[in-house]
């Protein structure tokens, strides 16, 4: 890591939130406050108390090292290249943050549901949904990925209804925009080392594009956050989740909660790093409309960020379309021709 990327005393830390305290009527409230807070200040936290079992994240952790352990042919043989709804294994130095390329292998897993029709140029956004890549010699992996996103996404609705609260809305106000049909996106990834001369950009400075990220992280550091202009390290944390906001949720809410920059910093020569994300977010034809926040939080809101480079769009498929189509301009060339013609 750069010397500017030292932690201080004087950067802030990453709160620790413990999830069984949404159970407990004494301590509900409170969790609901640190909730607001933690989202509403670093947009990152720690997550205690999840309710998933240390084996399971063990199993996941090992099923991603021992895909990414497969033959190189048998990787590329699922390449995201192939599928029009960006699910399978993209290759280090393949997905582009930033213009840059990012050097991380990485396997994408969505809900496994069926092909929408009527996706032409104006509904491109509906090409999303579709089946996943599965490796045929692997059938353990499809089992280990899809109970991950079955767990994670309980853990997530869990907290969509106590940041509801936490918002000052009904606890089931984000149902109109998740149900039935969330976007649950798992990526499976793992970091080599880099020399240190070499390429330092594990994945490149970026917002996450849908409403709440997951992230549970192997023993090796190397996420960074960017607060108040300077980076500050989130380490792994035993059995706990790194939560963080994302572009719907900074929308909705005005700016209120603000998706946060963060990038993942390559590990040394000879290490690896394993991660496993879950992005949980609305429904693809979902209307990112703003809430109507009480009058103290919203004197509180910054508006969303403006960056000509990331334009947010206040709707749901169209803004997860639009960075699946940046990071992956392989994907974009064969199943989203006409929508680069057009541009």
């Amino acid at each position: 890591m750069s010397a500017d990327s030292a932690p201080s005393k004087d950067r802030p830390t990453i709160p620790v939130l413990n999830l069984r305290d949404v159970d407990d009527g004494d301590r509900r409230g409170r969790f609901v406050e640190q909730l607001r807070d933690a989202l509403h200040g670093a947009g990152f936290l720690y997550l205690e108390g999840h309710g998933i079992d240390p084996e399971q994240e063990a199993a996941i952790l090992a099923t991603a090292q021992a895909f990414f352990r497969l033959p190189q042919d048998r990787k590329l043989a699922l390449h995201m290249a192939a599928s029009p709804h960006f699910r399978g294994y993209t290759a280090a130095g393949d997905e582009i943050t930033r213009g840059q390329r990012d050097w991380r292998e990485q396997f994408d897993v969505g809900a496994e549901r069926s092909a929408l029709d009527g996706a032409d140029s104006e509904h491109a956004w509906r090409r999303l949904q579709g089946p996943n890549q599965w490796p045929p010699e692997f059938p353990a992996f499809r089992a280990a990925a899809l109970e991950w996103q079955d767990a994670l996404t309980a853990v997530g609705f869990k907290l969509l209804t106590a940041l509801a609260l936490a918002l000052g809305q009904p606890a089931d106000r984000f149902d109109s925009v998740f149900k039935p049909d969330p976007v649950q996106h798992l990526k499976l990834i793992r970091y080599p080392g880099q020399p240190e001369a070499g390429a330092a950009q594990g994945v490149g400075s970026h917002k996450d594009s849908g409403f709440l990220t997951l992230l549970l992280q192997d023993s090796h550091a190397g996420l960074q956050v960017l607060a108040e202009d300077a980076w500050i390290d989130v380490p792994p944390r035993l059995h706990s989740l790194v939560v963080n906001v994302g572009e719907a949720l900074e929308l909705l809410s005005g700016g209120y909660l603000r998706a946060t920059i963060h990038r993942v910093v390559s590990p040394p020569l000879g290490a690896e790093r394993l991660s496993v994300g879950f992005f949980l977010g609305p429904r693809l034809d979902a209307e990112l409309l703003p809430l109507a926040l009480p009058p103290p939080l919203a004197r509180q809101a910054r508006g969303v960020a403006e960056d000509p480079e990331n334009p947010l769009i206040g709707h749901a498929g169209k803004n997860f379309l639009k960075g699946r189509l940046r990071s992956h301009p392989d994907v974009a060339r064969r199943f989203y021709a006409d929508l680069l013609e057009r541009v």
